[in-house]
């Protein structure tokens, strides 16, 4: 259920923390610029030009014939030592990472304009310049590598990208000259490099300026700026590094060139990378092309944990329970009003109400998630086949080829437009939250019982600076306005990120589904990045799509129709019935699959099972009068499929079985099967209850399985995949500490033993351990596991537990599933190595 949240409470947030919003902002577009002449621009230009190919050529043959012993050098270096060599070379560097972002909060906080205050231009002409940043072991050497042995238009992009805040803050003002433009794209040499060309001069002139293939005079002049001082202070740190070998032999033949030694990637050896990592050291690195395979693993990871999480609630009662929970302690109508009073619908008598919209609003996101993820995944793969097709033709001096010009910008588009659905999610129920709820009122009539609520902070607390800085980039996140705009989606994700790692307080704010919300965002973050990195095309990309823009937005609405039909057929007025089924307040998922099979507990398992399969019976049937088949839906093509649920034979009595083996073997044999949903395998709604009876079991006598009996309907697609019977995976050995994981995760009921909590480093060791996949932590909780064997595809993501980082056995036992389900992995997969 959609739900309309002001977003007061947000800028109301923002004033809490102490920084005025509208500080920076207002008149934000009404500054003047300087003019100057064009003789004088060539003039500048000219010096700053050769001044930087001076320093490149210098850096260059540096690095070429001894960076090697700069590496070697700069890593004996204490914290001390190569503090002194960076003031030396940058005397009043900022202190801190980000100096921009610091400099906005500070002005912001006593109201001031940063409009061309002097100082604090130099944070925002180099903000990846700062101690914290280049006084780490790796950063410099990573910027020397980058800066010496690529040359300077290759970075023109990006030093031009990093200027952002202070454009639109204006504490960076260009100057203005108008009819010229500066070319710098491409350009290889110190003459034509940042050369001023009139209008009048050149046919092409006002249209590279118009598409943005070229720079504005003023944007150059910045450019060209930041790259002469970065260039020195360079050569500055390389001859300090090198004090014992004389200038006039640095860059002489007395040195022959070596070889590029190869660069250290972080966490290469251990299989554990991350996303906040790879984007600390982007400033420092030679710009990345468009990086599909990237783009193409992170979504189809994404989509298949969206599947997983479909099928885990129609399988899963315990889950279904606990997502409705989970869902219900993040709606607005927790809140209490302004007069302290709960909201209409959690009143006795009116909870049918609340449970319909909860219903209605897990059920039509997992229906969401699952297509949008999955059309993101579709047109990255296609983006990825286009752009091999015309791989010959992509040439940074040339336009893209239409078809993948295209191609790409629509791809930016959904991105964007399904990253605003995730933030409308956080304003929604970031609130709410246990951690924040204390925070926030809602300002309603005490009898309303509206799901559109006007929601403010309750009062103005004023809480640590970690505390502060959290609140500052959330609200500035969930703010639907003019800084998320200016300050961009990316670079608030990043420094949220940043401080959720460095900091446990900021931590603790964020609930888990929050957290899960914001690794979302992540990903789509890094989805329109990538596009905007894709230098220099992306400096076209603006212009070019307002001619493309109505065929855009038709394309998005057609494509997400029929989801808008899901979303339509879920309303609370048709789900009260399924919430009079569905009220987990109730008990009616209680489903202890820990304990050892008894009696009593196979009944209490199979009741949790037949009580879930009549409320999706029934939701089933809702969406199929609605919506019909839900053609060209990723939804459709899920629950068409011969997968199929498990579920919990009748109780029967067991003889003693031989040994440990053939216990594990017969428990995997005695499970019930039924179809994920029967509307898609031909079956009428109504045969939903025989559907049930559809079963692979083996009869248990003596310890001893027997042959399985013959299917009912040898010709259905169920059937068919039970009949195929897919290869074992090769045993894989591992040690005991990733042995006892694996143990937990395919955990045998009939063991003896008790299964436990399993620590997040345990469970990141124990899949790093198989040698088989690598491991990515990307931004909130989510983390990305991906084949690094060269054997085959695959990957999947999981949600590190927040905030305690353990993994209950419930979570480990799906965790199991989804292992099962993904590889083919089980309990006998995994063998102990022997010590010795």
């Amino acid at each position: 259920m959609a739900r309309k949240v002001s977003p007061d409470w947000a800028a109301q947030a923002l004033a809490e923390a102490g920084y005025n919003d509208s500080g920076f902002l207002r008149d934000i577009l009404l500054s003047e610029f300087e003019h100057k002449s064009p003789a004088a621009v060539r003039q500048e230009a000219k010096v700053r030009s050769e001044a930087i190919f001076s320093s490149y050529d210098t850096l260059h043959e540096i690095m070429i014939r001894h960076e090697a012993t700069i590496r070697k050098r700069w890593g004996k270096k204490i914290r001390p030592q190569r503090l002194k060599i960076l003031l030396n070379a940058w005397p009043g560097m900022p202190v801190m990472h980000r100096p921009d972002f610091d400099a906005i909060r500070k002005c912001s906080a006593r109201g001031q304009y940063l409009k061309a205050d002097p100082q604090y231009r130099s944070e925002f002409i180099w903000p990846y310049i700062n101690q914290e940043d280049l006084v780490q072991p790796k950063t410099l050497l990573l910027l020397l590598n980058a800066r010496g042995r690529h040359p300077p238009f290759e970075f023109s992009g990006t030093d031009g990208a990093a200027m952002h805040l202070g454009h639109v803050t204006k504490a960076i003002i260009p100057i203005f000259l108008s009819k010229h433009v500066m070319i710098i794209d491409g350009a290889t040499n110190a003459t034509d490099y940042g050369r001023l060309i009139s209008w009048e001069d050149h046919p092409h002139a006002f249209v590279w300026m118009m598409t943005r293939k070229q720079y504005l005079p003023g944007e150059g002049l910045l450019v060209l700026e930041a790259q002469e001082r970065l260039l020195k202070f360079l050569v500055d740190c390389c001859k300090q590094i090198l004090h014992d070998v004389p200038e006039d032999t640095l860059t002489t033949d007395a040195f022959p060139v070596q070889p590029e030694p190869a660069i250290h990637v972080e966490g290469e050896s251990s299989g554990l990378g991350s996303l906040a990592l790879l984007a600390a050291e982007a400033p420092y690195r030679v710009p990345t092309h468009l990086d599909l395979g990237r783009i193409v693993s992170l979504l189809g990871a994404r989509e298949s944990a969206a599947e997983d999480h479909l099928w885990a609630l129609r399988e899963d009662p315990s889950y279904f329970a606990e997502q409705l929970e989970d869902a219900k302690e993040h709606r607005s109508e927790m809140l209490k009003d302004i007069n302290g009073d709960i909201h209409p619908t959690l009143r006795p008598g009116h909870e049918t109400t609340f449970w319909a919209r909860l219903i209605g609003q897990v059920v039509a996101s997992a229906y969401a998630q699952l297509e949008a993820f999955s059309e993101l995944r579709r047109q990255a793969k296609n983006l990825q086949e286009l752009q091999q097709k015309h791989r010959s033709n992509i040439d940074p001096t040339k336009d893209l080829p239409q078809e993948y010009r295209l191609a790409i910008l629509k791809f930016r588009h959904y991105a964007d437009k399904l990253a605003q659905g995730h933030l409308a999610v956080l304003r929604d129920e970031v609130p709410a939250s246990p951690p924040l709820r204390s925070r926030y009122v809602r300002c309603q009539p005490w009898n309303s019982t509206s799901s559109e609520m006007d929601i403010r902070l309750r009062r103005i607390v004023k809480g640590s600076t970690v505390e502060l800085e959290t609140n500052w980039l959330l609200s500035t996140l969930m703010v639907d306005g003019f800084s998320l705009f200016l300050i961009s989606m990316p670079l608030i994700l990043d420094e949220l990120e940043r401080l959720l790692q460095a900091e446990k307080s900021a931590s603790d704010l964020l609930s888990a589904r929050v957290a899960g919300t914001i690794g979302d965002l992540s990903i789509l973050s890094q989805c329109i990045n990538q596009i905007d990195l894709y230098l220099p095309w992306a400096r076209t990309f603006e212009h070019v799509t307002l001619d493309q823009q109505n065929s855009i937005d038709k394309d998005y609405t057609e494509t997400f129709a029929p989801w808008q039909e899901i979303s339509a057929a879920l309303q609370a007025d048709d789900l009260q019935e399924v919430a009079t089924l569905a009220n987990p307040l109730r008990k009616k998922f209680f489903y202890p699959v820990e304990k050892r099979r008894t009696k009593e507990n196979v009944e209490t398992l199979r009741l949790a099972e037949r009580n879930l399969d009549d409320v999706w019976d029934r939701l089933d049937r809702l969406m199929h009068a609605k919506c019909g088949k839900m053609d060209r839906t990723a939804a459709r093509q899920l629950l068409s499929q011969p997968r199929i649920l498990q579920r919990t034979p009748p109780w029967t009595a067991k003889a003693p079985v031989a040994t440990k083996q053939q216990e594990q073997k017969l428990d995997d044999l005695d499970t019930l099967y039924r179809p994920l949903s029967t509307l898609y395998f031909g079956l009428h709604p109504q045969e939903s209850k025989d559907a049930q009876d559809i079963q692979r079991t083996k009869q248990k006598t003596r310890g001893v399985p027997q042959q399985a009996q013959p299917p009912t309907s040898p010709s259905s697609p169920l059937d068919t995949e039970l009949a195929n019977t897919e290869p074992q995976p090769a045993p894989i050995t591992v040690d005991s500490k990733s042995f006892k994981v694996f143990r937990t995760l395919f955990f045998n009921p009939e063991s003896t033993s008790t299964p436990g909590e399993i620590a997040w480093a345990d469970f990141l060791h124990a899949m790093t351990s198989t040698g088989l996949f690598s491991a990515d932590k990307l931004y909130g909780s989510v983390w990305q596991f991906e084949r690094s064997d060269g054997l085959g595809l695959g990957r999947i993501q999981f949600h590190e537990p927040h905030p305690r980082g353990k993994i209950p056995f419930t979570i480990a036992r799906r965790y199991g599933r989804r292992l099962n389900r993904a590889f083919g992995w089980s309990g006998e997969t995994f063998r102990v190595r022997r010590r010795g």
